[in-house]
């Protein structure tokens, strides 16, 4: 609401008119040039008030003589100035028609006012009177409102200069009158429809009388719009350094440079960029030849919508060497085409839907400023104007070309991240499991969802197959992103592979990664070129379907969440450990009994922290799409992925492994106590051979006879009491274990011509898929797998 001064209204004749040509307002000083009170005008159409046609309202400002007609029926001729109130968006738009009554009254010879000679001085000034309308104004400050001194003599300067600028200044002229204390005030008046600003530094001063009473208010201003101009340009190259490159995505990249350039610099603004010569590879070297193939990355318009463009974004289109693009890209420099050149029009015959939707949106200025970083030309950015009625200044192609480079070292390094990020995923999915073993321990499932919008990290996970039909299964975690946290990740999961495969226990298996870790570290710590430090985080399981216990031991990783049969989720409670590469710090071990349909949730702290919530949130929404699970692990994969991740996108990478577990039914297992007798192993082959027939596996009964005699009699040759044989089978497998207190390990050697035994173990190997050995808590265990769907 406009502040209300104690001044005399009635000095300016003042009406308001709507959109619609209806006056809304009349003023005291219009019932005195015209007679009409304000009920009798207020409601009805201005035009009434007009001897003849009245005229139409155009533009923001227009001023002219009218006939008016009196209330006595008599005509007046009279200056009017009407200028809009609010912009047409606002919903009030209006238009105040004002003429001043005393512009020339008489003034006392010794007024002060007519003592303030700065009316030839080389700024603009105007002096105010006690009322705050214009009582001098010299030619400076006519030119500067675009009114002559005779038309705005009389008025208030919220009568000849549109909110919120006219009453803003007329706040600051209340202020100097009523304190008596100058006052300096920065304008920034816009010019027309261009955009175009007139920056104006307006020193405020009271002038006194004798008395050293406040009778006015003199007002020089002083144009600063160079400097204005200057710092607006700064602005500009300061906000594109902030808002352009806040990812390391191409064409976001190329959208946020032209968005910062429209509107400050041009209407419509398009990003075409050339694809490299093989996918996901360097920009050509090459300099381009014309015609030249440019593919859409971005475009921006000050209309919705960017009706203005003939391609859409994504989309590839040739330029011949006529074009505004092929031109900048061919040259490497910025080039600038004005109306009414022909050069525009030239550029624009190579293809005419192009040049009818430049006639039709009144396209008259274009800048095509090519994309180029590290000596090589990405693309070309091309700026047009059609609502700002000014060309292209030198200024504003300094601009855009600063900010166009911001834009190409931008884009090039997010093609160049591009590229890495690719290779690095390329080494990560070589590394990673691309199919999990089908068990008859256990079934499995698992996903992996790289970072959204940051370097690939090491994570990784696996399904081990070990003797005895136990499986292990492990997932980790190496610090820091890259291409060589990729490889330290590979080089972890071969090192998982290989210590699982000589049946080391969990804790053991954490103790031997720990060292390899450090040593790892050593090594990086020694690079010279990239010196760094390498860490990670594991959890390894081993599972045991015969027993269905399973053993459990971390370092510095997150607890897997388990669902037991008709159960709720709940995290499994394990020594925490420490991470890996410290160094010296033991690892403890957790033994675990597992029902039948167990589901175990191995993952990566990825998957449960985020910006937006804690690890604990994280945890309970993991609990909770686990509880739901409706059999598939599948299914509950991508429901646990949907549940903590619902963008599809994770801040860090996520790994994330589901088991469900089985049991061997005790009648696939049998299990014989072997007394220290030789003589007793024929009577054992015997009762394997008769237990292979219950099983309905007589075709192996050869090999696993073979097998037994040898296994067992080592062991009673070599071993030490008590002895046990275990056979244990599915559909596909025959498992034939002989354990003894026994530390010391066999090993395969070949036996030569004359020597009367040492060919035990070689038949073995012969006979059977695989054989090995591992150690346990109470000595050793040889063991040694038959292909039962071989023997078929």
């Amino acid at each position: 609401m406009s502040p209300v001064y104690p001044f005399d209204e009635a000095a300016t004749a003042r009406a308001v008119i709507d959109r619609d040509g209806t006056v809304t307002e009349w003023g005291e000083g219009a019932r005195r040039l015209l007679g009409w009170t304000a009920d009798e005008v207020v409601g009805r159409p201005a035009a009434q008030l007009v001897e003849g046609t009245a005229p139409a309202l155009r533009t923001p400002r227009c001023d002219g003589t009218l006939t008016l007609r009196h209330r006595d029926g008599r005509t007046v001729s009279v200056w009017l100035l009407a200028h809009r109130r609010q912009p047409p968006d606002s919903g009030t738009d209006d238009w105040l028609v004002v003429t001043p009554l005393e512009g020339d009254r008489d003034r006392p010879a010794d007024d002060p006012l007519e003592k303030a000679s700065l009316l030839q001085t080389p700024c603009a000034v105007a002096i105010h009177d006690e009322r705050l309308r214009v009582y001098r104004i010299n030619a400076d400050m006519a030119a500067m409102i675009g009114l002559p001194e005779e038309r705005v003599r009389g008025l208030r300067v919220t009568e000849f200069l549109a909110r919120p600028q006219g009453e803003e200044i007329e706040q600051q002229l209340h202020h100097v009158l009523t304190t008596g204390q100058g006052h300096d005030v920065h304008t920034h008046v816009p010019m027309g429809d261009g955009g175009r600003v007139d920056a104006r530094l307006a020193r405020m001063a009271p002038i006194t009388d004798a008395a050293g009473r406040v009778c006015g208010v003199c007002v020089a201003a002083h144009d600063f719009t160079e400097q204005y101009l200057a710092r607006e340009r700064l602005r500009l190259v300061n906000e594109a350094s902030v808002r352009i490159g806040t990812t390391l995505d191409v064409i976001r990249t190329a959208q946020e440079l032209a968005d910062v350039c429209v509107p400050t610099l041009a209407d419509f603004v398009s990003v075409d960029l050339l694809d490299p010569p093989e996918p996901g590879g360097e920009p050509s070297a090459e300099p381009p030849t014309a015609p030249v193939s440019l593919r859409r990355a971005a475009h921006q318009s000050v209309d919705p919508g960017s009706f203005e463009a003939v391609v859409q974004p994504g989309q590839l289109d040739v330029y011949p060497a006529s074009s505004p693009q092929a031109d900048s890209v061919l040259a490497g420099r910025t080039i600038v085409a004005q109306a009414p050149s022909d050069d525009l029009t030239q550029w624009l015959t190579w293809d005419k839907a192009q040049l009818e939707r430049v006639r039709g949106y009144g396209i008259h200025a274009t800048m095509s400023v090519p994309i180029r970083a590290r000596g090589t030309t990405l693309g070309v950015a091309v700026l047009t104007r059609f609502r700002r009625p000014d060309p292209f200044t030198p200024d504003d192609q300094l601009l855009a070309e600063e900010i166009t480079a911001r834009a190409a070292v931008c884009i090039d390094n997010a093609r160049r991240y591009t590229r890495e990020r690719e290779t690095t995923l390329a080494l990560q999915r070589s590394l990673l499991p691309q199919t999990l073993p089908r068990r008859a321990a256990l079934e499995a499932s698992s996903r992996y969802l790289p970072a959204a919008r940051a370097e690939v990290g090491g994570d990784w996970f696996d399904v081990i197959p070990l003797s005895g039909m136990r499986v292990a299964m492990v997932v980790g975690d190496v610090v820091g992103h890259g291409i060589r946290a990729s490889a330290t990740m590979g080089r972890l999961r071969t090192a998982v592979r290989t210590l699982a495969d000589i049946d080391l226990a969990p804790d053991e298996l954490l103790t031997h990664l720990d060292d390899l870790v450090v040593r790892l570290s050593e090594e990086t710590s020694a690079d010279v070129s990239d010196p760094g430090e390498v860490g990670a985080t594991c959890l390894y399981a081993v599972y045991d379907p015969v027993s269905r216990c399973c053993t459990f031991a971390r370092a510095g990783h997150p607890s897997p969440v388990m669902v037991l049969p008709g159960g709720a989720a709940q995290e499994v409670e394990l020594p925490a450990g420490p991470p890996l590469g410290l160094g010296g710090l033991p690892f403890e071990a957790a033994e675990l009994y597992l029902p039948e349909g167990t589901v175990l949730s191995f993952f990566t702290n990825g998957l449960i922290e985020s910006h937006d919530r804690d690890v604990e949130a994280g945890l309970g929404l993991l609990r909770e799409a686990l509880s739901a699970s409706t059999g598939s692990l599948d299914e509950t994969c991508d429901r646990i992925l949907h549940t903590l991740l619902p963008t599809g996108s994770a801040c860090d990478d996520v790994a994330l492994l589901l088991a469900r577990t089985h049991g061997l039914p005790e009648s696939q297992v049998s299990t014989w106590d072997i007394p220290v007798d030789p003589a007793l192993v024929a009577p054992l082959r015997k009762q394997v051979t008769d237990q292979l027939g219950i099983w309905g596996l007589v075709e192996a009964s050869f090999a696993t006879e073979l097998v037994v005699s040898e296994l067992v009699t080592n062991a009673i040759r070599y071993g030490s009491h008590p002895i046990r044989l275990r056979l244990i089978h599915d559909e596909s497998t025959l498992i034939c274990e002989v354990s003894d207190a026994s530390h010391t390990a066999p090993h395969l050697r070949r036996a030569r011509t004359w020597d009367e035994g040492g060919r035990g173990l070689f038949l073995v190997a012969q006979v059977t898929q695989r054989w090995g050995s591992r150690h346990t808590p109470e000595g050793k265990t040889i063991w040694a797998e038959l292909d039962l769907l071989a023997e078929e």
